[in-house]
């Protein structure tokens, strides 16, 4: 009895193609994929202090020209306590800035604190623990809506000249003068993701290099090598001083955009492009080996 044949082309279709997936969807899976792998934490405080520097350079130059801090909350808080007291007749404006730096910083720290929270109880590996490694989107996100309020900032700046450079007038005359949004609008904006630096470090648990301040860090650099009893430097001890050297290179820069003629729009395009490649650098990172991607 013969067999029954079958057209080749009636099973090719329906089983030849079966175990591949369209091209177009492997991508998106790879780069899925990519983006949440968490992280490998080695060497991530090269980029820590990185932060150091910009704020070195945002700070330098919106005291100079704004008469405020937009990250060292501390001298903001003299600032404001002076002016609430009336002990500082030299500025009636500076103790305004201060508040609405001190202000922006602490709803910034919120926010980003939550966002990071969020994505922390949303991944499916790790459960939101304290010791849990961010995910490479996570970071990037965070970089760039940093970037994006400096850059907001720098075109309220560029295009409605918000006291942009010490050229032409003194530094006191700007600051009596800067009552208005031109300048409280950036400088909250600034101040805002600022902040965003100080939470990352906590979420990379590098809880000493906060990026926004160095009373600690001055302390813990000339302390820990006493209280332990060695003369000896740790790897702790470097990365405190480079914080020092990093920061004090920010300021030298912030210092001079401030008093060029471009002024503090010069810094805050910089802190742009700083903040961008921050975000390339998150992008390009190295995933952490002993997570398992879900991609083979």
């Amino acid at each position: 009895m013969r067999s029954p044949t079958h057209d080749p082309d009636e099973t090719s279709s329906l089983l030849g193609h079966q175990s591949q997936p369209p091209r177009s969807n492997l991508h998106l899976h790879r780069l899925k994929s990519h983006l949440t792998t968490p992280i490998n934490p080695q060497h991530t405080e090269l980029i820590l202090l990185f932060c150091f520097t910009i704020t070195g350079l945002l700070d330098s130059s919106t005291v100079f020209i704004w008469g405020s801090f937009a990250s060292m909350q501390t001298g903001n808080t003299v600032y404001l306590g002076l002016g609430a007291m009336g002990a500082d007749p030299s500025s009636t404006s500076r103790w305004y800035k201060a508040a609405t730096s001190i202000g922006s910083f602490c709803l910034g720290s919120a926010c980003f604190s939550a966002a990071h929270r969020w994505a922390s109880s949303s991944s499916s590996s790790g459960g939101g623990s304290p010791g849990r490694l961010p995910r490479r989107w996570e970071l990037c996100v965070s970089f760039a809506v940093q970037m994006g309020c400096v850059a907001a900032a720098a075109v309220m700046v560029t295009l409605y000249g918000s006291t942009g450079s010490s050229s032409s007038s003194s530094v006191m005359e700007k600051e009596e003068n800067g009552i208005g949004w031109r300048v409280f609008l950036p400088l909250a904006l600034v101040a805002f993701q600022s902040s965003g630096q100080a939470v990352s470090s906590r979420v990379l648990n590098r809880k000493a290099l906060t990026s926004v301040v160095l009373t600690s860090i001055y302390c813990d650099l000339f302390s820990v090598p006493v209280v332990a009893g060695t003369g000896k430097r740790r790897a702790d001890e470097w990365r405190r001083a480079g914080a020092i050297l990093c920061l004090m290179l920010g300021v030298a820069m912030g210092g001079m955009w401030a008093k060029s003629s471009v002024g503090v729009m010069g810094a805050l395009w910089m802190v742009v492009a700083a903040k961008g490649v921050i975000v390339l650098a998150w992008l390009v990172w190295r995933g952490d080996v002993h997570v398992d991607s879900g991609y083979t």
